[in-house]
């Protein structure tokens, strides 16, 4: 399939990010689109208000006839798709080109110079500000991003087509359709266990996936990770390293030692020691575009982060209000991290949405163990996503395995009166759900 010679594009699930950043360029290069997603939130209420028709029912009658012609149109969809959608069985059963994301997004970035962002965690931020210290150093790069960036306000960005920026999603193994030139790997931590079965088989997908870099491509990979690469790392003996680290007015001061060279005072306004590591592993992929690196180490100093990943909501001397998307025990452990150095002493109040049944039933243990560290934790229902409810896979059991904290389930209807209630120093939301939508809420009772 030519993308030339797509007219239009239909996306069955447009309101996701990774899909809402697809929709957005192919607006951008002049294709008619459209789609359906299950709910109306912020990022569907955006395309629409760039020209894109969105519809909230899976009803063959409110896609416009233009998209029911499979000679000029293509249709995308999302692995979230259940398989029983009728929009989706009518382009499946009528001679539709119907891709998925992944295959999509390997089209598009396969001739050009493409950035892959590969990990179970750090994939968003990473690729984040790797686009934004490309762009800032007048790289000419399209990214697709799975957050909203707070540098340019987007989950996509267009500044040219020679290089581009992706994630590389192992979820369902859709990184195997990419071909990068240049890729990093931030984690290989278990997850996902309902498509993998086991830390194994999520491993070998991960090798795969090096295997698919382009020839005479490269890889940097977390120092201590199986596999063979340029290693990164924080005051260790890896190829590019952060040494003399300090904190200096809420922010980090270091130098990277690279394999040739040493920049110094590098500046970084992004709390934990994970991010501090995305930010080094995109300075160390964007030198492979030939940047000078102290442009590059001023960039880095100037990222502002994206939503949902460790966002000051309020921050003042009394009260501070973080939120992150963080769902699997070692992202919760990153935030505690970091909150325990930026904040030191203060009482930390959590609120946390576990993302999938089966996700809580595989790491039940591990989440209970990363939320006792808080000083006190509310635990919201399950939220399911893709999936049905497993019996006996609740949030109360998972309340009943934390220790030592205060702790409590509570409904969203009662959570800004509970979190007044507690009255905490330092508030944390968590998840990867629809806690995102109450975040706004919270912020305008608790300013």
């Amino acid at each position: 399939m030519n993308i030339k010679d797509i007219h239009n594009v239909y996306f069955i699930g447009i309101g996701g990010i990774g899909m809402s950043a697809l929709a957005r360029y192919f607006k951008f290069i002049g294709k008619a689109v459209a789609g359906y997603d299950k709910t109306s939130t912020p990022l569907t209420e955006d395309l629409m208000s760039h020209g894109i028709d969105v519809h909230y029912q899976d009803d063959l009658g409110l896609i416009s006839k233009d998209y029911l012609d499979p000679e000029k149109t293509l249709v995308v969809y999302t692995p979230a798709v259940p398989t029983d959608h009728q929009e989706y069985i009518y382009f499946v059963n009528n001679g539709f080109q119907v891709k998925k994301r992944s295959e999509v997004l390997g089209m598009i970035t396969k001739d050009t110079f493409c950035f892959a962002v590969a990990g179970t965690h750090g994939k968003t931020t990473t690729s984040s500000i790797l686009a934004h210290i490309l762009k800032e150093t007048g790289t000419p790069l399209t990214a697709f991003l799975g957050g909203i960036s707070e540098d340019f306000n987007s989950n996509f960005l267009l500044e040219g087509t020679a290089y581009s920026v992706v994630e590389a999603d192992e979820f369902d193994r859709s990184f195997l359709r990419l071909s990068p030139t240049i890729a990093c790997i931030t984690s290989m931590d278990a997850d996902h266990l309902d498509i993998y079965g086991n830390k194994e088989e999520l491993e070998k997908s991960f090798r795969d996936f090096v295997g698919r870099i382009k020839p005479n491509g490269k890889l940097f990979v977390r120092n201590g990770l199986p596999l063979e690469g340029i290693t990164y790392g924080i005051e260790d003996d890896s190829d590019y390293c952060i040494v003399n680290l300090r904190i200096e007015k809420g922010s980090y001061l270091f130098d990277i030692r690279t394999p040739d060279s040493t920049v110094k005072e590098v500046r970084f306004n992004k709390p934990g020691h994970h991010n501090l590591l995305n930010g080094l592993v995109a300075f160390a992929m964007a030198t492979q575009a030939g940047a000078p690196l102290g442009s590059l180490a001023d960039a880095l100093a100037t990222f502002k982060g994206v939503q949902r990943r460790f966002s000051y909501q309020i921050k003042t001397e009394k009260f501070t209000y973080i939120d992150d998307y963080a769902h699997h025990p070692t992202e919760i452990d990153a935030v505690y991290q970091a909150v325990s150095e930026m904040h030191p002493g203060k009482r930390v109040l959590v609120v946390f949405q576990p993302h999938l049944f089966s996700r809580t039933r595989d790491f039940i243990e591990d989440f209970a163990i990363s939320l006792s560290k808080f000083d006190s934790v509310l635990l919201l229902d399950i939220y399911p996503a893709r999936e049905k409810p497993i019996e006996g896979v609740t949030s109360q059991w998972l309340l009943d395995k934390i220790e030592g904290a205060n702790k409590k389930l509570i409904d969203k209807s009662g959570l800004i009166a509970e979190i007044k209630s507690q009255n905490p120093e330092v508030l944390v939301t968590i998840g990867a759900g629809d806690i995102g939508l109450e975040v706004q809420k919270i912020k305008k009772e608790l300013q």
